[in-house]
């Protein structure tokens, strides 16, 4: 599998995913050839103007992409992420039992349908 580059989602506009991304990022900067790279496309860096015409579609669900140009998101683009960091490459080995990425896929969705309720939440309680 190649390399793949991380762009952060919609998220990062929380102060929880912001701490979240930033425990991701941190893990993958202590691991030699982690091969991640966190791109924050909800902002105008000079990174993120290369997504500008896919934007929305990319803040919508996390997404993974890889060194060839590919793309994955949802529980696929957690488990390229989760295989390639310490203590968290478990998830990715439990993810190739059969129907456990379905079953990830499935409450990936759930959760993006119950995520604003969450942040409401968290931005409330977090501060």
């Amino acid at each position: 599998m190649a390399q793949p580059k991380d762009e952060s989602n919609k998220q990062s506009n929380t102060q929880y995913s912001r701490k979240e991304i930033a425990h991701v990022k941190g893990l993958a900067e202590k691991t030699p050839h982690s091969g991640l790279c966190f791109v924050d496309i909800s902002c105008n860096s000079p990174e993120s103007v290369a997504y500008a015409a896919d934007k929305s579609k990319l803040l919508a669900r996390f997404h993974v992409e890889h060194m060839d140009g590919s793309r994955v998101d949802g529980a696929k683009a957690f488990v390229a992420m989760w295989d390639r960091l310490p203590g968290w490459r478990w998830l990715a080995k439990i993810s190739r039992i059969p129907g456990v990425l379905k079953a990830m896929e499935i409450s990936y969705n759930g959760f993006l349908k119950i995520r604003p309720s969450i942040q409401n939440f968290v931005r409330r309680w977090v501060k």
